[in-house]
């Protein structure tokens, strides 16, 4: 049955009328509806064992992200080692998020550590360049061993209905990255509605995205608990008529052991389990790891830290 399924998907975009007819045959998102499932699951309360079990899950799903104008070489050093080695037994985590041009710099410092050098790519964050730009930046990144590529839809092309430019961009850019993950960015707080941060997550997953992403932490809203919730509905669907698995990366906003939390509560209670762990889901953040790190030691002294205990990324 998944087989049959997975070929009738196929076609999906074989023409632009096809692929529209299907984005817009998806079943409409109930705003108030996920609204109000988002704001009853962010009210969970996961106290002693359990939470020291979040906090680690959390640190180990953490894309540690740096993506300012002023990034150095040695900030990016910095940053790779603590996301190594974060202190007091915490687990590493997941990736270090840099800009194309500072991805040798974290391939090197994080060689044989296990963490993960992930870099934007496509004109991130506008996603407005030529095509060929967009996969000449891709593969310059993976080439200089960047490991995952974060790529930015055009969302001009999107809101106008160009569905099929934005399916070819995605599907250019993944065979860019040969075996590189393709997480693509989907810049929700500029899609206006539910509806759209749907039809935007079953584009990006048809052209064959490895992970979904809410934002580029450049726009607000960002990773707000409903459209999460909305992905996850979406990568959950996609899985059970496919059979393929993608992963969610909510980004942008994402500051405190609570929002952290709240987004493992939202990951367990919508998509399930399996997607609770780095290889399926991941937070993208500058500064939630501190609190996670504080609120951990928190939990295994009984005193907060003080706040120059940990660096500042």
């Amino acid at each position: 049955m998944v087989s049959t399924l997975t070929t009738s998907l196929a076609d999906v975009a074989s023409s632009g009328a096809t692929l529209r007819a299907f984005l817009h045959g998806l079943p409409g998102v109930d705003r108030v509806g996920a609204d109000q499932r988002a704001a009853m699951l962010g009210t969970r309360s996961i106290k002693t064992t359990a939470k020291a079990h979040a906090i680690d899950l959390a640190i180990s799903m953490v894309d540690l992200t740096t993506l300012e104008g002023a990034d150095t070489p040695g900030k990016v050093r910095a940053m790779c080692a603590k996301a190594a080695h974060p202190g007091d037994g915490a687990p590493r985590v997941a990736a270090v998020c840099v800009y194309p041009d500072l991805v040798a710099v974290a391939a090197e410092a994080l060689a044989g550590s296990g963490v993960k050098v992930a870099s934007v790519a496509t004109a991130f964050p506008s996603g407005r360049s030529s095509l060929e730009v967009k996969v000449s930046d891709t593969a310059l990144a993976v080439a200089a061993g960047a490991d995952e590529i974060d790529m930015v839809i055009d969302r001009g092309a999107f809101l106008s209905g160009d569905y099929t430019k934005v399916y070819e961009e995605i599907v250019a850019v993944k065979a860019a990255c040969g075996d590189a993950h393709l997480k693509v960015i989907l810049e929700t707080g500029e899609l206006s509605t539910y509806d759209n941060v749907r039809r935007a997550s079953w584009l990006a997953m048809l052209a064959g995205a490895d992970f979904i992403k809410t934002s580029t932490g450049k726009v607000s809203p960002a990773a707000t608990p409903s459209v999460t919730l909305v992905m996850l509905e979406a990568v959950r669907d996609f899985r059970d008529r496919t059979g393929r698995q993608v992963g969610v990366k909510p980004a942008g906003g994402i500051r405190t052991t609570k929002d952290a939390i709240k987004n493992l509560v939202l990951v367990n209670e919508i998509a399930g389990d399996e997607w609770l762990t780095p290889e399926w889901f991941r937070l993208g953040a500058s500064s939630v790891l501190n609190d996670l790190l504080m609120q951990r030691q928190k939990l295994a002294t009984g005193r907060y830290a003080g706040p120059d205990y940990f660096t500042l990324d």
